[in-house]
């Protein structure tokens, strides 16, 4: 098992998550995150769909966060990001800060 990750997301907040500075609804940012899994699904370049729609400023880096150990991201996004294979995305995951979408890289 892998002792740390490099991981890159997609995160839409929603009026009421965690540090947000947003106005779309929970409904609305759970709608718009279903959209860019199926978009990500379907092929779509996870770096620019993070660029263009992701509300973390590490949007700028295609959604890189980095390589991370355990324990250093709240624990659904942990459980995710340990749990996928290197090339694959993540289901939609909810933490206290909104919607994920996480793809690891290493």
């Amino acid at each position: 098992m892998a002792d740390q990750v490099r991981a890159s997301h997609i995160l839409l907040m929603y009026a009421g998550s965690e540090r947000s500075t947003a106005t779309r609804t929970k409904e609305e940012a759970l709608t718009q995150i279903n959209d860019l899994k199926s978009q990500v699904d379907a092929g779509g370049d996870f770096g620019e769909l993070a660029k263009a729609n992701s509300d973390c400023p590490s949007s700028n880096d295609g959604g890189d966060l980095g390589a991370f150990g355990r324990g250093m991201m709240v624990p659904e996004f942990d459980d995710a990001a340990f749990g996928l294979d290197v090339g694959a995305s993540s289901d939609v995951v909810q933490t206290a800060f909104g919607y994920h979408l996480i793809h690891r890289t290493e």
